[in-house]
C-alpha cells in the first residue's frame, strides 16, 4: 500500500491510497476449491488446467512446468517451488505465461491450399509515414509493416525528375520520394523477419518503357533467386507453403506513360471525422458508400492483356517478373467478377466500389475469391491515412484488404486482431462458408439469417498495469482515473454488438467483476474487441488500452489479456484478468 497525493489548487492537495491488486472472489473460490489447507500442489493445478482451463491435454508435468516458470519469475520463493499459496496462484493467472492466445499453437492452419483461400495481411500505400498529401516517402514504414507480419506492400514507381530513374511516392502530391532500389533492398533484408510466408509487391506504374526495363533489371538482381516468376498466367495460385521465402510481382501493364499532376490543395479536407481520442467508431459494414468526393484515380485496374496496343508499350523482361496479374476486363462489374477456367487474376476495387458492388453482386464476389485474389483499398479522400471496416471485404471474401498501416483507430485494431490468429504469419486460411458451396450450390450470404453456433461468455474480472505505465496524473490533474471497459464482437451483422462494464472511480486498480455473453452465428470470422477508457465528465473520455483477438483461438478459462496503445504496440504492465467459455 501507498499513498498518492493530487495538488488541486495552491494551497488544497487530495492523498489518494494505492493499495495492491487483490485476487477477485471468483479466483478465491476457485483456489480454494483446488487446494488444500491453502495449498495448492502440482496436481491440484493439473486439475485446474483440465477443468477449468480446459486444456484437455495438459499434463502434469505442464503443472510442474509452471510452477517452475514462476519460481523464475521470483513469484515463487524455493521454499515454496512445488506448490502454490494464493498470492502466487493470483500472480499466475495474471502473468504474461497465461496468454488469452496460444502461442504454442503457432502456425496450425493448413497452409498447402491455394493463396486465393487465405486472407492475407496487406498495406496500402506502404511507404508512406503519414498522410497522404504531404508526408515523407520512406523505407521505414516498409520495415515496420513487415515486422508486423504485413506480406503485401504496395509501391507507386514514378520516373524521377530526370526521367532517368525510379522512385517511390504517392503521384500528384506533395508526397517527398525515395528511391525504389532502397524500398526493394529493405524489403529484400526484412521479408522473412517474423514469418516465413511470401511477400507480395504490388506495384502501381507510371513508368516509360525503359524505366519498366530498368525496373525490371533492380527487382531481379535484388531478389534473384527469391523471385517466383511464372512464363504465362497461372491456372490456380501456388500455396503459400510452396512459396516459403520467396517474393511475388502483382502488376498490370499501363496502357501509357501517365505524368503527376499537379496538387490542387484546395477542397483537401480530412477523410474521416476522428472526434474521439483513440479513433473513431468502426462504420457499419451495411454502409452504402455513397460519398460523391470518392476518388479512385491511380488505381484503375483496367485489363491490358486484352488490349495488343499496350502489350507493345511493355518491357518483355518487365512483364515476365508479373506472378499475378491484375485487371478488371471489359465491361462492367459482371464482367470483372469473371471466373476464368483457365487462369487466375487480381482484382481491385476501392472500398466504395465494393460497397456497391456487394448489395447487387454479393454472391458473384464470393464465387470470385474462392478461385481468384480481390485485393481492396481506401477510398481516394481518406488523406489522414485513417481505414474503413474490413468485415465488409473479409465476410466476401477478399483477401488483400489493404490498409494504411501508419496510422491507427479501431479500423487497424481489428486488421491487427485478425492476423494475431494462426501463429502471426500473415495468413489465415478463410473458412470453409466462404470456399464451397452449400446446398444447391448456394454460397455464403453474410446478412442471411443464421442460426446461432457458440455463445461465448466472457467476465471482466479487473484490470491493473495502469500506475507503472502512466503518469499519475496522466488520465486526471486531480484524482486517480476512473476506468471502464467496453467489450464487444466484429464480425458479420447479425453478431455485432459492444457492452460496457460499469465506471469504478479514483482506482487504478478497477475490479469490474462483470459477466457478458455473446451469442454467434459465424464464430469463425468473429473478433473480441477489448477496450478501457477513462470516464472525463467535462471532456473526452481518455484512452487506456485496446486489444482484439480472433474468437476462434481463444483458450477458455481464467487470462491475463494484454493490452495496446492507439498504435498497436503492446503495454509493459497494462493488462485485464478475463475469462473465456463457450456455453
Amino acid at each position: 500500500m501507498s499513498k498518492q497525493t493530487y495538488r488541486v489548487c495552491f494551497c488544497f492537495r487530495r492523498r489518494f491510497r494505492v493499495v495492491a491488486a487483490e485476487a477477485p472472489a471468483d479466483v478465491k473460490n476457485l483456489f480454494n476449491r483446488y487446494s488444500d489447507n491453502g495449498v495448492m500442489s502440482a496436481d491440484n493445478l493439473h486439475r485446474f488446467l483440465i477443468e477449468v482451463q480446459k486444456e484437455e491435454n495438459a499434463t502434469l508435468e505442464d503443472a510442474h512446468a509452471i510452477m517452475n516458470n514462476l519460481h523464475d519469475l521470483k513469484i515463487l520463493n524455493i521454499f515454496h517451488r512445488r506448490s502454490l499459496h494464493l498470492d502466487a496462484f493470483f500472480k499466475y493467472l495474471f502473468a504474461d505465461i497465461n496468454p488469452p492466445l496460444n502461442s504454442k499453437l503457432g502456425i496450425h492452419q493448413d497452409m498447402n491450399a491455394p493463396l486465393s483461400h487465405y486472407f492475407i495481411y496487406t498495406g496500402h500505400n506502404s511507404y508512406l509515414t503519414g498522410n497522404q498529401l504531404s508526408s515523407d516517402c520512406s523505407d521505414v514504414p516498409i520495415i515496420q509493416a513487415l515486422h508486423r507480419g504485413v506480406r503485401v506492400i504496395e509501391l507507386d514507381i514514378w520516373p524521377n525528375s530526370a526521367k532517368d530513374d525510379v522512385e517511390v511516392l504517392h503521384g500528384g502530391t506533395l508526397t517527398t520520394p525515395v528511391a525504389l532500389i532502397k524500398c526493394l533492398k529493405s524489403i529484400k533484408e526484412h521479408a522473412f523477419a517474423v514469418s516465413e510466408y511470401p511477400v507480395v509487391i504490388t506495384l502501381e506504374d507510371h513508368l516509360t518503357t525503359a524505366l519498366q526495363a530498368k525496373t525490371a533489371e533492380m527487382i531481379t538482381q535484388t531478389f534473384g533467386d527469391m523471385l517466383f516468376t511464372s512464363d504465362s498466367c497461372l491456372k490456380e495460385f501456388p500455396s503459400p507453403e510452396s512459396l516459403k521465402r520467396r517474393v511475388l510481382i502483382s502488376t498490370k501493364p499501363p496502357k501509357e506513360y501517365l505524368q503527376a499532376k499537379e496538387v490542387k490543395e484546395t477542397g483537401a479536407t480530412k477523410g474521416t471525422d476522428d472526434t474521439e481520442a483513440w479513433g473513431r467508431e468502426v462504420s457499419d459494414i451495411k454502409a452504402r458508400y455513397n460519398d460523391k468526393y470518392d476518388s479512385d484515380e491511380g488505381e484503375a485496374d483496367d485489363d491490358d492483356e486484352e488490349d495488343p496496343t499496350s502489350q507493345q508499350n511493355t518491357a518483355p523482361e518487365y512483364k515476365r517478373l508479373i506472378a499475378i496479374h491484375a485487371g478488371k476486363g471489359k465491361g462492367g462489374l459482371s464482367d470483372w467478377l469473371r471466373v476464368d477456367p483457365d487462369k487466375v487474376r487480381r482484382l481491385s476495387l476501392s472500398e466504395q466500389e465494393l460497397g456497391k458492388a456487394v448489395v447487387t453482386h454479393g454472391k458473384e464476389i464470393i464465387r470470385f475469391t474462392q478461385r481468384n485474389i480481390l485485393r481492396i483499398y481506401p477510398k481516394g479522400i481518406r488523406f489522414d491515412s485513417s481505414n474503413y471496416n474490413p468485415f465488409n471485404a473479409w465476410t466476401h471474401g477478399a483477401q488483400m484488404v489493404a490498409f494504411n498501416m501508419q496510422g491507427y483507430g479501431r479500423s487497424l485494431w481489428l486488421m491487427h486482431g485478425m492476423f494475431r490468429a494462426n501463429g502471426g504469419c500473415g495468413y489465415v486460411k478463410k473458412p470453409d462458408i466462404l470456399l464451397k458451396a452449400g446446398p444447391s450450390n448456394q454460397v455464403f450470404d453474410p446478412e442471411a439469417s443464421l442460426p446461432v453456433k457458440t455463445t461465448l461468455k466472457v467476465t471482466v474480472f479487473m484490470g491493473e498495469g495502469w500506475y507503472y505505465d502512466f503518469e499519475h496524473t496522466h488520465f486526471d490533474a486531480y484524482s486517480p482515473p476512473d476506468f471502464y471497459a467496453r467489450i464487444g464482437i466484429a464480425g458479420v451483422d447479425a453478431d455485432i454488438v459492444m457492452k460496457k462494464t460499469k465506471t469504478l472511480e479514483d482506482n487504478w486498480i478497477p475490479t469490474w467483476d462483470e459477466q457478458f455473453e455473446f451469442p454467434l452465428t459465424v464464430p469463425e470470422l468473429a473478433l473480441l474487441r477489448v477496450e478501457v477508457h477513462e470516464y472525463d465528465m467535462s471532456e473526452k473520455d481518455d484512452f487506456a488500452g485496446q486489444t482484439c483477438l480472433p474468437v476462434s483461438e481463444l483458450r477458455q478459462g481464467i487470462r491475463a489479456v494484454p493490452l495496446h496503445s492507439r498504435k498497436g504496440d503492446k503495454y509493459n504492465s497494462v493488462k485485464l484478468l478475463m475469462r473465456f467459455e463457450f456455453i
